[in-house]
């Protein structure tokens, strides 16, 4: 990675693990990222694993969530940066889970990309 962050991006959808190591693989060379399943034999040398179910994460620096609900393994990691959709619904998952985090007191930063600057 290129600030040498190891990642594990967690989803609840086994579609979207095989859907995301299918994307990742269609870099080309001088743009690629290394990645691979959590339960791979290298996953502990890999920057960024793709999560699915009930594996061993073998980092803990960055976590991607695209999870509806809070991870129970979350403060294990460093980071979490959980992506939230445009729909209602899911809006308001994200706030509940963003109560959940900060009435446990961890530091919080929103951010929408949706309303940067496209300069």
């Amino acid at each position: 990675m290129q600030n040498n962050v190891r990642v594990v991006l967690s989803s609840p959808d086994e579609t979207n693990i095989s859907t995301l190591d299918k994307l990742l693989w269609q870099y080309p060379p001088t743009a690629f990222i290394p990645h691979c399943r959590s339960d791979a034999d290298n996953a502990t040398e890999t920057p960024v694993v793709l999560h699915h179910g009930e594996a061993n994460l073998p980092h803990h620096e960055l976590l991607i969530s695209l999870h509806a609900q809070c991870l129970p393994f979350f403060s294990r990691f460093e980071r979490v940066i959980e992506i939230v959709g445009q729909d209602t619904e899911d809006k308001q998952m994200a706030r509940e889970r963003f109560k959940f985090y900060q009435d446990r007191g961890y530091e919080i930063t929103h951010v929408d990309l949706g309303k940067k600057s496209t300069k």
